[in-house]
């Protein structure tokens, strides 16, 4: 049966084998996934060892994203815009590089029946993750995207990098008092039980805040986004399966159908509490 693995660190409460092995169901694909832990200065032996005995591609996540990029042979165009792989694939000895991020974010925000064309978008945070979703949201022709971060030059090399007249950089405290369809917030606060600080006037009852990231309950950014008035929350769970359907794709050349894979794993998280 063909390889294929995540390599990360730490690695443990990763959800790809679960996913991928649900997928492979789904589609009848022979495969087989799993998890590998990597120490932070062996990722470039870590995948040369893996395609020496026969894997056929990878997912990386953090954070060896950047470095998965240097070790490339062939990069997709949204693994350049994002200066990040989290998709490997190994033919013929050569490493071909992709980034799924952006596109699972997409698909989760239509799985979730919104639009882009024509919206405004407040983006918060600058890093790895809003540069790797920046394009495909770009690509579905939203009205403007305002990128907000605490360091104030990141957001400006990032609207500099994607050089498009719907891009805005701005800090945090300086955010334009407008009305904005979707907030999506793209920073690591969540994971440490903090969020953005941003004014909730900013908020309004058909604004929708999404969370790259997901937890069991929900996370401090959509806690503070629901209590300020926002009516429609999403995490990024539905994001993470998408993205990884992506691969899947890319890999076997047949696209999942993902809703029962995010179910699956919505029950799952409830059951660990």
């Amino acid at each position: 049966m063909d390889q294929y693995c995540v390599f990360g660190n730490p690695i443990e409460q990763s959800r790809s084998p679960f996913i991928h092995q649900e997928f492979a169901k789904q589609t009848q694909q022979a495969i087989i996934y799993h998890k590998q832990y990597v120490e932070l200065d062996s990722f470039p032996q870590a995948v040369k060892h893996f395609m020496s005995i026969g894997g056929k591609g990878a997912n990386v996540t953090v954070p060896f994203k950047e470095q998965a990029l240097q070790l490339c042979d062939q990069l997709s165009v949204a693994a350049k815009q994002a200066s990040a792989v989290n998709t490997l694939t190994f033919i013929d000895g050569k490493i071909l590089g992709d980034n799924t991020d952006g596109l699972g974010l997409v698909q989760d925000l239509f799985r979730n029946e919104l639009t882009l064309r024509g919206r405004c978008i407040l983006l918060l945070g600058a890093g790895g993750a809003a540069k790797g979703v920046l394009l495909p949201l770009l690509n579905e022709s939203p009205t403007a995207i305002v990128i907000a971060n605490r360091t104030v030059s990141k957001a400006e090399q990032l609207c500099h990098q994607f050089n498009d007249e719907r891009l805005y950089a701005c800090g945090f405290n300086e955010i334009p008092q407008q009305s904005y369809d979707l907030i999506i917030n793209a920073t690591s606060a969540s994971l440490s039980g903090k969020y953005p600080v941003i004014s909730p006037q900013l908020i309004q009852t058909n604004t929708v805040c999404y969370d790259m990231v997901y937890s069991k309950q929900l996370t401090p950014f959509l806690q503070w986004a629901k209590a300020n008035g926002s009516v429609t929350v999403i995490d990024g769970l539905g994001m993470l399966v998408a993205q990884a359907a992506a691969s899947f794709n890319i890999w076997r050349q047949c696209l999942p159908q993902t809703t029962t894979v995010i179910d699956k794993l919505k029950k799952s998280l409830v059951e660990e509490n």
